[in-house]
């Protein structure tokens, strides 16, 4: 295992492609130019010209209210671009010192916040990172021999992360030809921790979940979960649910047997056979909402009913013209990176289904493969710092400042008007070319 703190091959993209005449949509640089004020859209309207046709008469899904503004509630500009030839970026870890990037070619990058000045990296000869998780102190990271290593990434001057832990342990010799249950068949593709009970949940393209206790370094339980590949999961800190996602169309809940290690089925959420990529859920004091998003390029949600606990589908949003590959929330906020390679911020209004699009980002050349957005500010208006990553190989900071949400009975009145006519509004999602051929090719994202 190797660290650097060297920095001799990443270059900013600014810096390379100043001279280059691009059109306006592919923005580059930290001038004013590149500086946005994006009015509303409603989650119908794209700010490309692409038209979306009527959803089949059949579908079971339902539009969600949409709320439009008339003032710009949003603001956005691109603090750095940083390109590195080296393989995609599959993964973004936040915390409160460190982002951290992780990246089919083996290593780990560590990035300082705000300013993203690259600390170091971890370097690994066990193959390409495809998923990561902070916490605290520790950084949870899958690798391509199918195991999970946890890290030590306390702030020190030189960044000499430890590596505390191996998961699966190495077997003994006497114990070493016994079939290993404990590993990954396939490559894991993302990673939970339940912060109370310590328990580490790692969802595998082999269609299994496992759990593991960090504190006994032990398998404790491993299910299928799927018919296809589990592409996500997340898990409500609250009360110990688990979900997943899974490139066979369903969204399924799980929950801990009580005083158990073993978990059981609660609910499926499925509608159609659209692979679902990414899922993320939303808390609040007040309402708990999990969304989804797929290769169909819709973004489902489902709201818990507070007395049974179930989960009732609330509608979708609609905008994306390819596949939703990422999901993150913070707040009352939704952002969701698709093949299209824009980047969608959403608002929510406390209490009903209204969603408003506040922005459309649309800095890449390539899918966006992975997001994580972390609070600068609560004052007057909110501030958030927004990192992506896309399949064109380029790692963004965006600095994102929102304006609050307009509460005003005139608006409320327009948001009404409009729900009333875009119920009839019959939209069609939009399958990604790209998708459908690696889909025949049996590849994913």
């Amino acid at each position: 295992m190797e660290f650097s703190g060297e920095n001799p091959h990443w270059n900013l993209v600014d810096e390379e492609r100043k001279h280059i005449n691009l059109p306006r949509r592919f923005s580059f640089g930290n001038n004013e130019a590149d500086t946005e004020f994006a009015s509303a859209r409603t989650s119908c309207v794209s700010a490309a010209s692409i038209p979306l046709w009527p959803i089949s008469p059949e579908t079971p899904w339902t539009r969600s209210p949409v709320h439009t503004s008339l003032s710009p509630p949003l603001l956005y500009h691109c603090l750095a671009s940083l390109h590195r030839s080296e393989g995609n970026i599959f993964s973004i870890a936040v915390t409160k010192d460190f982002v951290f990037t992780g990246s089919e070619s083996s290593r780990i990058h560590a990035w300082k916040q705000p300013d993203c000045a690259e600390m170091g990296y971890i370097k690994s000869t066990s193959g390409e990172i495809r998923a990561i998780l902070a916490y605290g102190k520790m950084l949870f990271a899958t690798h391509g021999d199918y195991k999970i290593r946890v890290w030590d990434v306390s702030l020190t001057e030189n960044f000499r992360p430890k590596k505390t832990i191996t998961l699966p342990r190495r077997r003994s010799f006497f114990s070493y030809q016994k079939k290993n249950s404990q590993r990954h068949r396939d490559s894991i593709s993302c990673i939970a921790y339940n912060h109370k009970e310590k328990l580490l949940y790692t969802g595998s393209w082999d269609k299994t979940v496992k759990v593991w206790r960090i504190s006994e370094k032990l398998c404790v339980d491993s299910f299928v979960a799927h018919e296809g590949h589990v592409n996500a999961i997340v898990l409500n800190q609250e009360d110990g649910c688990v979900f997943t996602c899974s490139s066979d169309g369903t969204v399924k809940i799980w929950r801990r047997v009580f005083r158990e290690s073993s978990h059981i089925l609660t609910m499926t959420l499925k509608f159609q056979p659209s692979p679902v990529n990414t899922i993320a859920l939303s808390l609040s004091p007040s309402e708990c909402i999990l969304y989804s998003g797929s290769s169909d390029g819709l973004i489902n949600f489902w709201e818990k009913e507070r007395m049974s606990g179930r989960y009732n589908h609330g509608g979708f949003l609609q905008g994306h013209h390819f596949a939703v590959l990422c999901l993150t929330t913070i707040k009352d906020l939704i952002l969701s990176g698709s093949e299209d390679a824009t980047i969608r911020i959403w608002r929510r209004e406390d209490g009903n289904s209204f969603h408003s699009c506040l922005a459309v980002i649309d800095g890449h050349h390539g899918p966006i493969k992975c997001l994580a957005a972390a609070l600068e500010t609560e004052e007057t208006m909110m501030g958030l710092l927004v990192y992506s990553a896309s399949l064109d190989q380029t790692f963004k900071v965006w600095r994102v400042k929102i304006y609050p949400a307009e509460k005003e009975k005139q608006e409320k009145s327009e948001a009404n008007d409009q729900h009333a006519k875009t119920t009839d509004c019959k939209m069609s999602p939009v399958l990604s070319p790209s998708w459908v051929e690696k889909k025949i090719q049996g590849s994913d994202f």
